[in-house]
């Protein structure tokens, strides 16, 4: 396993993490997931569900080896009559995150992540609402470490980071929305239709967050990196060809400041495909050449490190 600092955090993290995905499924599941992440070196996870069987199950699953895990849980992220909803109510976002950590069996949450900001409105909300303020509270008290924001939207983000508290984001990197403009309306980014003009090269802004976050030490976690599993399929893939997890991996860690890849895994198999990048060769790795396959976007100029 390959490790990376996390930004300016001090923590070094596994570059393959068990994405949400692994936990919400099948509870039943938490417990194998710990399992072969520890064997494979995998020391990060997230875990954006409120749901309150999810949370236990894994906290369950991490008895005895809390230490062995860096946990990004999410702040904002509640379960109010039997379903998941993301709230910009203090009240509510301090008892789901008392939830957390009384469910996961910890004191305090390595990454909280105020979840899922593509707004301005939206930040002014969490701002105005006394949510930012929690979040200082939280790591003030070392109830958290590290205060983070996950976000789809390029131009909210750098705002957010701007200001200064956030230290780690959570981002949607891949090769097909990194071509997109920024959009408040998260359904954009897997919408056909927004990909029938064709695009070029990298989208401006999205180059600037990145380069913002190498710049301020901000430490990246990728979420959908496969694109929900449309970019593993040519029938499905935006972009008329398919990738590998391993190439689209390899992609996301290619992107200055991204320390790990949130490997949305339903099941072990998916997991073992995603850890597989480890002992995967450059061949394996290699993404470029694959681009010049997809029919629908031109790549030219995209790397904006090299001539990919």
């Amino acid at each position: 396993m390959e490790y990376r600092k996390l930004g300016n955090t001090g923590l070094e993290v596994s570059v393959i993490a068990l994405g949400c995905e692994a936990f919400v499924e099948d509870n039943n599941n938490a417990m194998k997931f710990i399992d072969m992440a520890e064997e494979a070196g995998v020391n990060y996870f997230d875990l954006f569900s409120p749901d309150p069987a999810a949370r236990s199950a894994l906290g369950e699953a991490l008895k005895g080896r809390r230490e062995k895990f860096i946990i990004q849980s999410h702040i904002s992220s509640v379960w109010k009559n039997g379903q998941y909803e993301r709230s910009r109510d203090l009240d509510d976002v301090k008892e789901a995150f008392e939830d957390s950590l009384e469910r996961l069996g910890t004191d305090y949450i390595d990454v909280g992540m105020i979840h899922y900001c593509d707004a301005s409105d939206d930040w002014k909300a969490i701002k105005d609402n006394g949510i930012v303020d929690y979040a200082r509270q939280l790591k003030a008290e070392g109830r958290i470490r590290h205060i983070g924001l996950s976000s789809h939207n390029p131009k909210v983000a750098m705002e957010a980071i701007e200001e200064g508290d956030i230290e780690v984001l959570m981002f949607s990197i891949n090769p097909c929305y990194d071509l997109l403009p920024g959009t408040e309306d998260v359904n954009d980014l897997w919408a056909d239709r927004v990909y029938e003009g064709g695009y070029i090269n990298m989208d401006p802004d999205r180059q600037r967050l990145y380069e913002l976050c190498e710049d301020k030490g901000i430490g990246i976690t990728v979420m959908k990196a496969f694109g929900g599993g449309d970019l593993l399929s040519a029938e499905l893939s935006p972009a008329g060809a398919a990738l590998t997890p391993v190439q689209c991996i390899s992609y996301c860690l290619s992107r200055p400041a991204v320390a790990t890849v949130c490997s949305g895994a339903r099941n072990p198999e998916q997991l073992a495909g995603s850890i597989a990048y480890c002992e995967a060769s450059e061949e394996e790795r290699a993404y470029a050449e694959a681009f010049a396959a997809f029919p629908k976007v031109s790549w030219s100029g995209h790397c904006m490190y090299c001539t990919h």
